[in-house]
């Protein structure tokens, strides 16, 4: 019998240590939604050491930026990192895996450990992030059209929450403390979106594009667009 293909949904790849992430009994596809207790541990971890990560990030750029004290504004930058990460990251990874289970595959979020301690070395000492915080792997016979529809998920959902978020921001609470935060939502989405969207492997817009260039395309564009708005009305400053 022909060996399964092995595919990954996220915008690296992993190492053979992948394996010792899997159960040991044999990998049961979900109903969407349903998690192991070996997942959720995956997501709580990655999700607070990328929290923690990005709070370096914001407090030093608002020293440069905006003459912020660092100590002082950490809390701050705590907040909205973990605002940062549950609209971007988790929604992100979670829009993968849920539409890999209702394509009949199994799928569950894994934690790179590696990247998730660079990615916090490198924000501590530098306040620039750049993370690799796992992947949602999914196993089963995946035809083309299937990977596309996996890979273009994560990206159309933050694109959605970019979108929602930005008219909030302009047009609802516009000018407010509240409109700062769905400003800063916005745009942590649509860079997460613009990048996974870049068509070389092994980011998502290579499995996009090979599935649909029309709907890469469209994709592209919004994420871009978007991008293009919220940097024309002035980048959130927190």
């Amino acid at each position: 019998m022909k060996e399964k293909k092995k595919i990954y949904s996220s915008f690296h790849e992993l190492s053979p240590r992948e394996y010792m992430y899997f159960p040991k009994a044999t990998l049961e596809v979900g109903k969407p939604g349903k998690f192991s207790r070996k997942e959720i541990f995956h997501i709580l971890t990655a999700m607070g050491i990328l929290t923690i990560a990005f709070s370096f990030t914001i407090s030093r750029n608002n020293i440069i930026m905006l003459g912020f004290n660092y100590l002082e504004d950490f809390p701050k930058a705590i907040f909205f990192s973990f605002l940062g990460i549950v609209t971007a990251f988790f929604v992100h990874e979670i829009s993968h895996k849920f539409t890999a289970q209702k394509l009949g595959l199994w799928s569950e979020f894994r934690m790179y450990p590696l990247g998730l301690l660079l990615s916090l070395l490198l924000a501590i000492s530098t306040g620039f992030v750049f993370a690799a915080p796992g992947a949602v792997m999914f196993r089963g016979e995946s035809r083309t059209f299937e990977t596309g529809r996996i890979a273009a998920a994560g990206s159309s959902a933050n694109i959605l929450v970019a979108g929602v978020a930005f008219y909030l921001s302009q047009n609802v609470f516009f000018e407010t403390d509240i409109g700062k935060m769905f400003a800063f939502i916005c745009l942590v989405n649509v860079l997460l979106a613009t990048f996974n969207l870049l068509p070389f492997n092994p980011l998502d817009g290579s499995k996009v594009i090979r599935w649909n260039g029309i709907v890469w395309s469209i994709l592209f564009v919004l994420s871009i667009v978007l991008l293009f708005l919220l940097i024309q009305r002035g980048l959130p400053k927190i």
